[in-house]
């Protein structure tokens, strides 16, 4: 076994889970699950089986994991954020050939209680504010908070707010990583080296 896994995790057979990825107390993976290296699942969390997670996924306490989400690598999920995936439920309907697709890109972060609604993408390097609910698309970089959420401003890959308006055409540097952004309308972009 190339992972690490507490005595009372449940991990059913068939799931692949990469190197070095650890899966703390009370843990559920389900056996669909695809795992990358280097994660960490901690206490109580769940995976279900038609579940992708990259490699150096972070996925705190107390989160839910259901079929059909899709996390990319580096992705941050915090304490008790929630996943959904079908868009109106109903205990009495069975709804589940109407899972709908949820997809987190490269490096985003989801803050702590935060609410993501099935069959939306968030973009590379996102972040969402602890408690916000997301019920449409999120672009790159962009930093949203509130109920529903709103976009508030522009985020580095550093995980620095940066200096620049919403929309326009400007540019601007992160002030950790000297990287340099270019926003054209409403699209931030990072300047490749």
């Amino acid at each position: 076994m190339s992972y690490q896994k507490h005595d009372s995790a449940i991990i059913d057979d068939g799931a692949v889970i990469g190197e070095n990825t650890r899966v703390w107390h009370f843990a559920h993976v389900c056996g669909g699950a695809q795992i990358g290296e280097g994660c960490s699942l901690g206490q109580n969390v769940f995976v279900g089986n038609k579940v992708t997670v990259g490699d150096n996924v972070k996925i705190q306490n107390n989160v839910s994991v259901y079929d059909n989400v899709h996390l990319e690598s580096d992705v941050f999920c915090g304490p008790s954020m929630v996943f959904t995936n079908v868009y109106n439920p109903r205990s009495f309907i069975e709804r589940k050939t109407e899972y709908k697709d949820t997809l987190v890109k490269k490096g985003a972060t989801l803050g702590a209680n935060c609410t993501i609604v099935c069959g939306v993408t968030i973009g590379e390097y996102a972040l969402v504010g602890a408690g916000a609910v997301i019920n449409k698309d999120v672009k790159a970089f962009a930093l949203m908070v509130g109920v529903p959420a709103r976009q508030i401003g522009w985020i580095s890959k550093y995980g620095e707010q940066l200096d620049i308006p919403l929309t326009g055409n400007a540019t601007t540097l992160c002030p950790n990583t000297n990287e340099q952004y270019h926003l054209n309308n409403d699209v931030l972009t990072l300047e490749k080296a």
